[in-house]
């Protein structure tokens, strides 16, 4: 995500990515089905193809990082982004598809349904899906019963109708119909917010956290989602395709209600810049330890892709 150079409040976030990144690759490749021969050989092909096809692997980051305030081992937190990085590998297979935003392009590549069809990327994420709780609930990601049941149970709410699911229903409403400032940012928060706050609270249930520390991890998440589909926004709007990797403008042809189309270029990027510096004025109670995750806030307003 960050570039190689990239340095924000005194935080190296270009290696601290990639180091991540490597180790999620890893841990992707280890739990993926291998490809082989026959129908079951071409689903795990498939999986592989739609999972370890790069993406800024943000998700585990914010897993890992939010973990690190409470000295959770990088192991354990490691497992919980890499299912997270499964929800949000099937959400963007789905995503993709002719009858969701229909892109062709995802990561550089074709998209899954490009490359395999559209029925067996429905499979994909299908398939995708169940396997993150699979390794949410297995006794290697924690010992604890009731640590495994809360991490379930949370990125279940986050996926399902009340977070990433509900979202997309309104983004596909957000094409036929006028909705409100207060409906846009309801879209986004659920679309992409409630997937990075279970991230930012899984780091708070494997650290045992107290309720103040939780509560200002969820508000810095809630900033932190507002502020990286923004990002989005203005990507679409301004971006071109080889940075960011798939298709840009669509917002606009579809007549898609976003921030962007609401308050402008301008004014979003505005909106964007507050927000980021309030998702980092919550993390106040961390100290220095929380060093990292305010320099994310205010890179993610200038990323690229």
């Amino acid at each position: 995500m960050p570039g190689k150079n990239a340095v924000a409040g005194g935080v190296d976030l270009a290696d601290a990515f990639a180091r991540i990144s490597d180790a999620v690759d890893k841990a992707l490749d280890e739990v993926l089905p291998p490809a082989g021969p026959g129908p079951e050989g071409r689903l795990a092909e498939a999986m592989r193809y739609a999972t370890l096809a790069g993406g800024k692997r943000l998700r585990p980051f914010l897993v890992v990082s939010a973990g690190g305030l409470f000295e959770v081992p990088e192991a354990v937190s490691l497992r919980v982004g890499t299912a997270v990085e499964l929800i949000h590998s099937y959400s963007l297979i789905h995503d993709d598809l002719p009858c969701m935003d229909d892109d062709a392009v995802r990561r550089g590549k074709p998209s899954c349904h490009v490359a395999f069809g559209e029925a067996l990327a429905i499979l994909v994420g299908d398939a995708l899906m169940p396997l993150a709780f699979e390794l949410l609930s297995d006794t290697v990601t924690h010992p604890d019963a009731a640590v495994r049941a809360a991490l379930v149970s949370g990125l279940a709410v986050a996926a399902g109708a009340r977070g990433m699911v509900g979202g997309q229903v309104l983004d596909l409403a957000a094409e036929s119909m006028a909705l409100d400032t207060g409906t846009v940012a309801r879209l986004e928060r659920l679309k992409t917010g409630a997937l990075i706050a279970f991230c930012c609270d899984a780091g708070a249930i494997l650290g045992h956290a107290q309720d103040a520390e939780r509560r200002a991890l969820a508000a810095y998440a809630h900033d932190l989602g507002l502020v990286y589909q923004v990002a989005d926004d203005l990507l679409d709007a301004e971006g071109d395709a080889a940075s960011v990797g798939k298709a840009v403008h669509k917002d606009a042809m579809r007549g898609k209600a976003t921030f962007v189309s609401m308050l402008g270029v301008d004014k979003a990027r505005q909106q964007a810049r507050r927000l980021a510096n309030q998702a980092a004025g919550h993390l106040e109670i961390f100290g220095p330890r929380g060093d990292t995750l305010r320099a994310l806030a205010r890179f993610v307003v200038e990323r690229a892709s």
